[in-house]
């Protein structure tokens, strides 16, 4: 056998032996499965009609909801996966009304890219987006992850919960 015959059949063996140390070690140390954090509070009719003023609007061509972002995407909006555990109902009417939501929730994004004012849709159209966003909830388990990731979006620095004195 060749010293680089050798060599291959060594690492093709490590990587063997890891594997199956790896499935070992899944065995006794199973995942906590706490389930899909991402859920709504509006009927079923009522995520319909949502999903349609979402895809209608081209929220879609830059956010996402409860799906994994295309790495190949060039705009760096925020998933809304969980919206509304971040922000009220009537937070999320104030913005879409503006007539410059930046006034209200300023971005780093280049001008292309920022939120499109909504102040032209009808009263209806908007209380009702503000309602579909505000019902997309995330668990409290993964709260706090989405809550960094807002932070994170919104001044560019790593969130670092703060304790509150009693």
């Amino acid at each position: 056998m060749r010293s680089g015959d050798k060599l291959i059949a060594g690492l093709l063996g490590l990587v063997f032996v890891a594997a199956i140390g790896k499935g070992v070690y899944d065995a006794y140390h199973p995942i906590d499965d706490k389930g899909i954090p991402f859920y709504s509070t509006l009927s079923e009719a009522e995520q319909r009609k949502g999903a349609d003023l979402y895809r209608d609007l081209s929220c879609r061509n830059c956010h996402v909801i409860w799906a994994v972002k295309n790495v190949m995407e060039t705009v760096p909006a925020p998933s809304l996966d969980g919206i509304g555990s971040l922000r009220s109902e009537a937070w999320l009417y104030r913005y879409f009304s503006a007539k410059d939501p930046q006034t209200i929730l300023p971005t780093r994004l280049k001008k292309k890219y920022t939120q499109p004012s909504y102040a032209s849709l009808s009263e209806e159209k908007r209380r009702f987006l503000a309602k579909y966003f505000a019902s997309l909830k995330v668990k409290d388990w993964y709260l706090q992850k989405t809550k960094a990731a807002e932070y994170k979006k919104l001044t560019g620095n790593v969130y670092m919960q703060q304790t509150q004195a009693k």
